[in-house]
């Protein structure tokens, strides 16, 4: 029975991890052969750089290091920054760590845009290869890709969660494909297995210099999605991932090297994967490039649903702003569908389509964010693994980080090439985090709530002299010992009171999951506080909570604030916080109990 399972959690991970890094073979080989001449040197040396580029930065990095690191078995960069943060002496530092950890989330959004368009729009592509149809028109091809982007975010509300079953057994065949698809080319040109040796790789950066620095660039793109590995561990577990990818290690490298061997039989091949099954059975050319369009639609998938988890971690330890969340599954807490995203990466999606027009176009916006990500996670991995004196590990991951920067310098040459919409993605991303954190921060300083002590001396004065309402009213409040502005004016300044009045107060956790909740003791006649625990990657039905604990309420008072300034930065902040749902409507408390309390502020 345990096998069963083992077996299954493996063909999950290829369908939900898999997908982005095992779809890369549809355009990495062809993409770097624009840079450099196909001799059979070149060929090897290129070949050498890819294996030895899955072995250091997925197997190593990611498979062995990053995945060694977790709480809760939760990955991710927010996580590293978690983990970090308690062993850090310095308050500098750590602000050091929580800007590299934005960064680090903010490339990993930018990769969410680019990911579905070069997959798809590659995979659409291989149109061409069948007889009859190549000289199908560019504009064609991405209209195709286009409508199939349409149709994937459209299906994105009714949720995933009744297919995904399909999704593990798909990319099973997939890899399947691969693997075979490259031994039988090997078989005719053997002499590539001479490319795992890291001599070629090197030989051929010592060689080619400029250019050889150039095509490492895309040489990236062999391992785009490999940081899935570490930041879907919470959904799958650590074991079947690692599992999984030893299989899949292979199922890219024996097809890696098998485009190689058709490449030096065939130099002048320009769509080297598809041409290379068509040449080997043209008979199943057409079912192939099904599965690959397949294929590549579920490795956007799996980048959806992850840009859905990293925004609603953000959201959950407030480096972001509310949005509204729909839950997709009713077994499955964690299938959530965010409208406002949905429809932002559609477009954007749609626009680097239609802007790149080609896959090979696309591919030189593609690598930036990716290896960004992979730089900060090997510092980040490096500070941690230095501060618990694992000094053996310090030196690898060091190691790792220096090659992490050297692919990260490679692709700033992309930059000029259309990379720009990375840095401009990951930009919008980050700005929007810095004004979000830095305007609630002061907000928060603005509201000068009251000390808890004076709060309880006037309460026990109005309750104990004014006429109660009869029932249960809620009030919301982060922090019990810093009572906000809304209570004491409902209370103090309106005169209501009911009979009981229940403080909630909502804690995020260090830890990913998690939920606890309780009553402390009552601190007033008629006033109590209810504290729930949550982990920061909790979704949870906070109503169903309260009912749970017998709590009917009456009323639910919230506060909401109305910020004037002419700070253009305190601008944007406040119209991030007018777009933006009530922490009630995030999640979802009954509309007919609700009382929003304005509160006016100059900032």
């Amino acid at each position: 029975m345990y096998r069963n399972y083992d077996f299954r959690g493996i063909i999950n991970s290829m369908g939900l991890v898999f997908g982005d890094i095992g779809t890369s073979p549809i355009y990495t080989f062809t993409v770097i052969f624009l840079l450099t001449q196909p001799t059979e040197v070149h060929i090897l040396g290129v070949l050498s750089l890819i294996i030895w580029t899955l072995i250091i930065l997925v197997t190593m990095e990611y498979a062995w290091l990053a995945m060694s690191l977790g709480k809760k078995g939760e990955g991710g960069t927010i996580v590293l920054k978690e983990i970090l943060l308690p062993l850090l002496k310095s308050s500098r530092s750590a602000s050091v760590i929580t800007i590299l950890a934005y960064i680090g989330t903010s490339f990993l959004i930018g990769d969410g845009v680019i990911t579905p368009a070069i997959s798809i729009l590659s995979a659409v592509e291989g149109i061409r290869i069948i007889s009859g149809f190549e000289n199908t028109g560019q504009n064609i091809l991405m209209l195709i890709a286009g409508l199939i982007t349409i149709g994937l975010f459209s299906f994105q509300k009714r949720g995933s969660d009744k297919i995904a079953w399909a999704f593990g057994p798909i990319m099973l065949v997939w890899f399947l494909a691969l693997a075979v698809s490259g031994v039988a080319s090997m078989y005719y040109t053997p002499g590539v297995l001479k490319a795992i040796n890291p001599y070629y790789a090197i030989d051929f950066l010592s060689k080619n210099g400029l250019v050889g620095f150039f095509v490492l660039s895309e040489v990236t793109l062999c391992c785009t999605g490999g940081e899935a590995l570490y930041a879907d561990m919470g959904h799958l577990g650590r074991e079947p991932i690692l599992k999984a990818w030893r299989l899949i290690f292979f199922a890219l490298v024996f097809n890696y090297l098998g485009q190689g061997a058709f490449l030096i039989r065939n130099p002048d091949s320009k769509n080297i994967l598809f041409e290379m099954i068509n040449n080997q059975a043209e008979i199943i050319f057409v079912p192939f490039l099904i599965l690959s369009i397949v294929a590549t639609v579920i490795a956007s998938q799996s980048m959806i649903s992850g840009v859905f988890s990293i925004v609603y971690q953000g959201i959950t330890t407030r480096i972001m702003p509310m949005l509204k969340i729909d839950y997709t599954s009713g077994k499955l807490k964690s299938q959530i569908y965010i409208s406002t995203i949905n429809w932002m990466l559609m477009i954007s999606v749609l626009y680097m389509i239609f802007i790149f027009k080609e896959s090979s176009r696309l591919a030189a916006a593609y690598g930036l964010a990716v290896t960004g990500t992979m730089t900060i996670t090997g510092l980040l991995m490096t500070s941690i693994f230095y501060h618990r004196k694992q000094m053996f590990k310090v030196g690898i991951s060091l190691f790792i980080t220096f090659v992490d920067v050297v692919f990260l310098l490679s692709n700033t040459y992309k930059i000029p090439h259309g990379g720009y919409w990375s840095v401009i993605i990951a930009a919008v991303v980050f700005a929007l985090i810095i004004i979000y954190t830095s305007g609630q921060k002061r907000l928060y300083e603005l509201m000068s709530p009251t000390k808890f002590e004076d709060f309880l001396e006037k309460y026990n004065q109005v309750y104990a002299s004014e006429k109660k309402i009869s029932g249960t009213a809620l009030f919301f409040s982060r922090d019990i010992n810093r009572i906000p502005q809304y209570i004491s004016r409902i209370m103090f300044n309106n005169n209501i009171i009911y009979e009981n009045n229940i403080f909630v107060s909502i804690v995020k956790c260090d830890s990913p999951f998690g939920v606890s909740s309780s009553f402390t003791k009552e601190i007033a006649k008629g006033l109590r506080v209810f504290e729930i625990k949550l982990g920061y990657m909790e979704v949870v039905d906070v109503e169903q909570i309260l009912k749970h604990e017998g709590i009917y309420e009456k009323t639910i008072f919230y506060g909401t604030e109305d910020i004037i300034t002419r700070n253009i930065i305190w601008k944007i902040f406040s119209i991030i916080k007018k777009l933006s749902p009530s922490f009630v409507q995030f999640y979802k408390l009954p509309s007919e109990e609700l009382h929003g309390v304005m509160t006016r502020f100059e900032m």
